[in-house]
């Protein structure tokens, strides 16, 4: 792909002034270092994230207990505790080693080797103000960039879906609806599948589930049971577009990182289910540090373990009509004016847009 890429960038009419790449295309910092480009890496997860892995791998911290399941403090952040186990393969090892291992420190150092970061985030100051003070490169908060998605027309006659159209019916009828989704690339075992469907028909809480496949016999006899409480999809839908509706009361989620910021951005609280990659930690920032969030409880504790239905229930009932829930949306409330605020004219994300193309076409001026 990197002969491809390079042909494509100086073909380019009016030449490119900067590279912008994700962060697992570390590749990309040597082809725009070889012809004179600026290079910019796009992270599209957490700046808590990015600190606690930084925090854990500087001091040392994944050595400290044989249990991956005992805890420990953060150096840097000693109210924060964490887990080995609540860290994704390969750092949920003592020492970590292998070709994954060896792939984060190589996009790791293409990073810090590049001109500067943009990071989709601008509601975690503190942990923006520690990655500022002690890495590098220089790094721009360019987000929620949920909130910077243009409008989509759509012709008067154009058909609603059938689930916006099943969330209007709640709607009128002012019944609360949870949001079920976990991404598209877990896929859940049979077994927790069905705690999971037993557990939404136990809470009596209507919900919209999307799954990635309605071909399961399970999913086929829930759909029928439940007839008008929920509603099952497993086509491709609009997520920012079912969390800003009105009766959409909550999020049943795997808490990656966009799906955490569409959910803030729509003022919407997150039950959280992490699933994999920096997920768990993800969801440790929503429910200890945003406080927008409860955490399923799992049978043996930790954030891998199995969720029986009738924990998932209790949760469920928890979130939207407990009185823990009605904390949650008021706090999700400030956090999503927050990020409004960030992204509007004048703003902080606006802001540091403007100054990244300021500084940029100077590059380009010397």
């Amino acid at each position: 792909m990197q002969p491809f890429f390079e042909e494509a960038i100086q073909t380019i009419t009016p030449k490119v002034d900067c590279v912008i790449s994700d962060v697992f295309l570390g590749w990309t910092q040597q082809s725009a270092s070889k012809m004179g480009i600026p290079r910019l890496s796009f992270y599209c997860t957490s700046f808590y994230v990015m600190a606690v892995f930084r925090d854990v791998m500087e001091n040392g911290l994944l050595h400290l207990h044989e249990s991956g399941d005992e805890p420990f403090v953060l150096t840097s952040f000693p109210w924060i505790r964490a887990r080995r186990n609540d860290l994704d393969h390969p750092l949920n090892k003592c020492d970590p080693t292998g070709p994954d291992f060896d792939f984060i420190i190589e996009c790791s150092t293409a990073t810090t080797n590049s001109y500067g970061m943009l990071v989709n985030s601008e509601l975690e100051k503190p942990f923006a103000e520690y990655w500022n003070r002690n890495c590098r490169p220089k790094t721009w908060c360019i987000g929620p960039l949920c909130l910077e998605e243009p409008s989509k027309p759509v012709p008067d006659s154009a058909p609603k879906p059938k689930w916006i159209l099943w969330l209007d019916e709640k709607l009128a009828k002012g019944s609360p609806v949870l949001y079920v989704a976990f991404g598209s690339q877990v896929i859940i075992p049979a077994k927790q599948l069905q705690e999971i469907a037993i557990g939404l028909e136990k809470s009596k809480v209507s919900f919209l589930w999307v799954v990635r496949s309605a071909g399961d016999e399970l999913i086929r006899v829930l759909q029928d049971r439940l007839q008008e409480r929920g509603i099952i999809v497993s086509e491709w839908v609009d997520q920012q577009e079912i969390l800003g509706h009105e009766i959409v009361q909550g999020f049943l989620g795997h808490c990656g990182w966009n799906s955490v910021l569409e959910a803030i951005c729509a003022a919407v609280p997150i039950l959280a289910w992490p699933m994999m990659a920096e997920q768990s930690t993800n969801a440790k920032m929503v429910v200890e540090e945003m406080k927008t969030g409860l955490r399923v409880c799992t049978d043996d504790g930790t954030s891998k373990g199995f969720v029986t239905n009738d924990d998932l229930k209790t949760s469920v009932i928890e979130l939207m009509e407990g009185e823990k829930g009605k904390a949650l949306k008021e706090a999700a409330k400030g956090l999503a004016e927050a990020a409004r605020r960030a992204t509007m004219d004048g703003g902080s994300s606006w802001h540091a847009v403007g100054k990244l193309i300021a500084e940029i076409q100077s590059q380009k001026s010397d």
